[in-house]
């Protein structure tokens, strides 16, 4: 079983859903074994407590580049035997060693169909708002491997979400997290630990 490391920055619903997909049997190839937020006192810690789930806070106000906070995080994954992250709602960008060293291994979704809608500056609120500015009438999210590339690593799964008339950022937003990130984030995951995950160039193949 793969001991699995969640990454967080904020209120960490992305966390509850591997939480709630852990204790229905979704994910049963592996077991959330740390979180790791870069901020103190955000909602997700309680949401590990609850979860009787070790973390680890490690503040990136405390580095001066994401090179060193990455090094740092690179520790904390050795020393408690991690076997892939997931960046769910983390804010900062992974640089250097610890893309070497997990290659492969460090899962993100992304509240987008990419490749609409992501790279530098896309995250948050700042995704719906520029699709709704757009005016796409389909949207979504993904969830890819991570690379040197902000949101340029391999595509593991997507699924779609229709955009209404009435969408605010905040309401897309929303359904975007209900529909679409909140199932195929834990089921990428259990594919992952379930070694059903094949790598060609930048293209994933899933066994089924």
């Amino acid at each position: 079983m793969l001991n699995i490391a969640v990454f967080v920055s904020g209120g960490g619903t992305n966390l509850q859903a591997l939480i709630d997909a852990q204790k229905s049997g979704i994910i049963k190839n592996g077991k959330i074994g740390l979180v790791v937020s870069s901020k103190e006192g955000v909602f997700a810690l309680e949401r590990a407590k609850n979860a009787n789930i070790p973390y680890v806070v490690c503040p990136r106000k405390d580095f001066s580049d994401n090179e060193s906070y990455s090094n740092e995080l690179l520790k904390i994954l050795e020393e408690n035997n991690i076997g892939v992250v997931v960046l769910a709602g983390f804010m900062t960008v992974l640089k250097g060693e610890i893309l070497k060293k997990y290659k492969n291994k460090i899962i993100n979704v992304h509240p987008a169909l990419i490749p609409s809608f992501c790279g530098d500056g896309f995250y948050g609120l700042k995704v719906h708002e520029k699709a709704l500015e757009y005016g796409v009438k389909i949207t979504g999210a993904t969830v890819h491997f991570v690379n040197d590339v902000t949101d340029g690593g391999a595509i593991i799964l997507q699924k779609s979400v229709e955009i209404e008339n009435d969408d605010t950022p905040e309401i897309l937003q929303k359904r975007v997290m209900e529909q679409a990130e909140w199932k195929i984030l834990p089921l990428a995951v259990e594919l992952f630990c379930a070694g059903k995950i094949e790598i060609s160039g930048n293209k994933t193949i899933i066994k089924r």
